[in-house]
């Protein structure tokens, strides 16, 4: 083969409606602003990756995210795809955050490699083949929706539920309470306060909590509060899993230094893509931390490249992959095989999933070539 480059990178902005808005503590989403980034090569191989922005989390929007997505493909425009320590380095070094446009580059480029080595992307990495389960997330509502809510996915066959909570003690109490009652104890509930309480709303609440089951709490306080973190994770039975609070592995080594947390969630999204979270996850198995993989809302796609991270490495022991779940479309033409919340992933080279084309037609595009 001659010397791989990269001769054209494609931008898609790409909107997909959800059933319904999505509504966390500290944001309300009403549907899926991603944007699609597709790289090509003069080999005729072209990998493809998404970006799909948490403006309240990350910082981003779509728009910004397509204005940086200019500037970095002429960055790496010409330069050889196979190089990812080295193409990551160049666009973290002139986007020192905007971890999730830099994360779909990073998508795309492993999709090259892994389909350059005629393998798939969880081979690629070197890990092995299997399925696992995703919960499904309810968003915050009244106390009586969740929990209509949560029977529904129960009766759907989900092996877990995650509910986002974060207001006041008496709501997020009567939220769980309520889906307790209607389901029944068997199910795990794992919680998520995206940063939404202060220190002493999250003990009180949490030590309301506790006699409901909950596997996990993520984010309870501010993604900065390391060191009330840590009081937390001492003072409830509860463990307390970082989300917000982890972006990159120098995160990952201070929460683990600092005995924050029990878990971490690495998303795609916030840690630049699979090169960094993969050295996340190293920090954590040095620590002796298990992790969740987990998203923002993407497509099926985004959440196949994670699916595929997830199969190759057993420290993730837990998996919130189910953004796609909440579009009214599904454009990802093969990825990973959902079986109510089983996921399996692809066999074929890279991360083996694809935009529709008829679908990228009604898209807005910018080309650098």
């Amino acid at each position: 083969m001659k010397n791989l480059s990269i001769t054209k990178i494609e931008i898609f902005k790409a909107d997909i409606p959800f059933h319904e808005p999505f509504k966390i503590a500290i944001m309300e989403i009403p549907a899926a602003q991603s944007v699609f980034i597709k790289i090509h090569t003069n080999e005729n191989i072209y990998g493809i990756g998404e970006a799909n922005p948490y403006w309240g989390i990350t910082g981003e929007t779509q728009s910004i995210n397509i204005a940086a997505a200019v500037d970095l493909a002429k960055i790496i425009l010409g330069k050889d795809p196979l190089n990812i320590e080295e193409r990551n380095k160049e666009m973290h070094k002139y986007l020192a955050f905007n971890s999730t446009i830099r994360s779909a580059f990073d998508m795309a480029l492993y999709d090259i490699a892994a389909k350059i080595a005629g393998l798939p992307l969880y081979s690629f990495l070197g890990g092995g083949k299997r399925t696992f389960w995703t919960d499904n997330t309810i968003g915050l509502d009244t106390p009586d929706r969740v929990a209509q809510k949560a029977i529904k996915y129960k009766e759907m066959g989900f092996k877990a539920i995650k509910v986002k909570l974060g207001t006041t003690k008496e709501l997020d109490v009567a939220r769980i309470k309520n889906i307790r009652q209607t389901i029944g104890n068997e199910l795990p509930i794992r919680i998520d306060a995206n940063q939404g309480w202060d220190f002493h709303t999250a003990k009180n609440t949490l030590k309301a909590l506790e006699q409901y089951g909950i596997e996990y709490c993520e984010q309870p306080i501010a993604h900065w509060d390391y060191d009330n973190l840590k009081r937390l994770r001492e003072i409830t039975t509860i463990a307390i899993m970082a989300d917000e609070s982890l972006f990159d592995h120098h995160d990952a080594f201070k929460l683990a230094a600092n005995g924050s947390c029990d878990y971490f969630n690495i998303k795609l999204a916030k840690s630049g893509g699979i090169f960094n979270a993969l050295k996340i996850n190293a920090v954590a198995e040095s620590a002796g931390i298990k992790c969740m993989l987990g998203c923002m809302t993407e497509t099926r796609l985004g959440l196949t490249a994670a699916a595929h991270v997830i199969s190759a490495f057993t420290n993730f022991q837990y998996a919130d992959l189910d953004g796609y779940l909440f579009m009214k479309e599904d454009p990802i033409i093969g990825g990973a095989i959902y079986n109510v919340g089983e996921i399996a992933v692809p066999d074929s080279p890279g991360h083996g999933a694809d935009v529709d084309p008829l679908f990228l037609k009604k898209c807005d595009v910018i080309e650098i070539k």
